[in-house]
């Protein structure tokens, strides 16, 4: 057949084989994918519906919008199959709902308008370079003048002994000051209060909460360790030392030891490379999008009347029926 190409950029991505559809006979795909397909191709008709058409180029697109594992559901003929009849409904249902005029109400409307919003948005993106195209002078330039941003802090380890409270904590505080590292994990074993107290592992590590870099370093927080401990374990002097107090958090005392460090790091170039591309993709992708929303709002003057926005009542959960 004549778009036996075309059906093939489709079906040999997922290593289909002939079988049957509405439209006839589809053609044995090939072992190779074919790397786009001619506007002839796509406009060749894969299926009638009444009096509308799905071509092998609607065939391909729905292929294409999936992801590739998605995809890989389509190697068997019969789920081609099924996805042409998906396919089929799909418009047959939409005829029927725009008969019926449902197209018309707001929210369908607004549905629409946001797909046509993430079209818009795709071409948009299409326009700016992929990060690895960005020229390097740039990528070089940013890091130079970004260079606190690519230095990693020192990380310590905190590990400790959870207790009921500061008094609790004054006698266990005291053995743990003078505990060597097997006795501080009997310490632990024995005395904290914390779920992952009596796991295995090493006794200097037991009572271990993970890393934490400084607290004046956004992203080095640990879901597990309170913003007070993280701050405790920063005013202690060396690896293997307890602090002298108890550290007090929701509710609980906290007896803290600095189990182990890394050191703070200075990225490299290399190192930083790709996350400094994939930043600057971002940034002119936004820089595109709001130069594009300024152009239209400047040819389409937007006015709000906040009065009347103000009166919109937004009902919360439980309101209704009272």
């Amino acid at each position: 057949m004549a778009w036996a190409g075309a059906f093939a950029l489709a079906a040999a991505t997922v290593g289909c084989h002939a079988h049957k559809t509405v439209a006839g006979t589809l053609p044995e795909a090939g072992a190779v994918a074919a790397t786009g397909i001619t506007p002839e191709q796509a406009a060749q008709a894969l299926a009638h519906v009444g009096s509308r058409t799905i071509t092998v180029g609607d065939f391909v697109a729905a292929l294409e919008h999936m992801d590739q594992f998605d995809r890989m559901r389509y190697q068997a003929p019969e789920r081609r199959q099924e996805l042409l009849g998906e396919m089929v409904d799909v418009m047959l249902l939409a005829d029927l709902a725009r008969e019926k005029g449902y197209d018309q109400d707001p929210i369908a409307q607004q549905e629409v308008r946001e797909i046509l919003r993430d079209a818009m948005l795709k071409s948009v993106r299409a326009e700016v370079p992929a990060p690895n195209e960005i020229p390097e002078v740039e990528v070089r330039s940013y890091y130079e003048g970004h260079r606190t941003e690519f230095r990693d802090p020192e990380r310590r380890r905190v590990s400790a002994i959870v207790v009921t409270d500061k008094v609790a904590g004054a006698v266990v505080l005291e053995a743990a000051k003078k505990a060597s590292p097997t006795q501080w994990g009997e310490l632990v074993r024995s005395k904290s209060l914390d779920a992952h107290a009596k796991d295995p592992g090493p006794p200097d590590l037991a009572g271990d909460f993970g890393f934490v870099a400084p607290p004046d370093d956004r992203g080095g927080s640990n879901s597990r360790v309170p913003d007070e401990v993280r701050a405790a374990v920063f005013q202690i002097g060396a690896v293997g030392e307890v602090l002298p107090h108890v550290v007090e958090s929701g509710g609980r005392g906290y007896i803290v030891r600095w189990s182990a460090r890394t050191e703070g790091h200075d990225r490299t170039f290399a190192e930083a490379e790709r996350a400094i591309r994939v930043r600057l993709a971002q940034d002119k992708i936004r820089a595109r999008q709001d130069e594009l929303l300024d152009e239209l709002r400047r040819k389409y003057p937007v006015e709000i009347d906040e009065h009347a926005l103000a009166e919109v009542h937004v009902e919360a959960p439980g309101d209704a029926g009272h």
